[in-house]
């Protein structure tokens, strides 16, 4: 969020003085409480100044990188997850990477029949099994996927903070968001991903709200 000249002037006054009323911060800027009201309200609603009945406005003594922190912290994965793209486990590894192409992933989950969780595979594991030399239209895709229990995955009540930090330290490009199916243990149905991408346009958007 870029301020402006005047909204920045007008968070300088409340830091100093606040509590501070609307009328005591219009007359130190020598203009009237109608011309302030747009920038009163942006900064409120940003959340960098606060406004009590019979009080005031002052200071909520957040900056803007702990505002967007903030943010991150309270979005949880389930507003921001995208459809997953998923093949099953006997889907040859050819037909994975040309599902992975028309998609335009860089990840699929790999499911059982009934749609439960079995594994993961990217395009690093794509690469390695084709330098390797074998025969892709017959090899099922099952053979190179990374295999549950050691899937990093994602839910939907997760932070969108936790997520995004657990894509950097396992060094993946996207996580299945998941959750429990009564009566079978351990087992998790696939209901999302959680990727790269989504991180960055969640970035891009909170820029453009800015």
């Amino acid at each position: 969020m870029q301020l402006t000249e005047r909204q920045a002037a007008i968070l300088e006054i409340v830091k100093r003085n606040g509590p501070i009323t609307g009328e005591q911060i219009a007359e130190k800027l020598s203009l009237t409480r109608a011309t302030l009201r747009p920038d009163m309200a942006i900064l409120t609603m940003a959340g960098l100044i606060e406004a009590r009945p019979r009080v005031g406005y002052f200071y909520s003594g957040r900056s803007l990188s702990r505002l967007a922190a903030e943010k991150l912290h309270q979005m949880t994965v389930g507003e921001v997850k995208s459809v997953p793209t998923v093949v099953p486990e006997q889907c040859s590894v050819y037909d994975a990477v040309v599902t992975m192409f028309i998609e335009d992933v860089g990840t699929l989950f790999v499911v059982k029949e009934n749609g439960l969780l079995e594994g993961v595979v990217s395009r690093k594991d794509f690469l390695k099994i084709t330098i390797g030399g074998h025969d892709i239209h017959k090899l099922p895709v099952g053979v190179i996927m990374t295999r549950m229990p050691n899937v990093v995955t994602a839910t939907v009540d997760e932070t969108v903070w936790s997520a995004a930090r657990k894509l950097i330290t396992h060094e993946v490009d996207a996580l299945p968001v998941v959750r429990p199916v009564e009566g079978v243990k351990g087992a998790l149905e696939v209901i999302g991903r959680f990727s790269k991408t989504t991180a960055t346009r969640i970035l891009v958007e909170m820029g453009e709200e800015s």
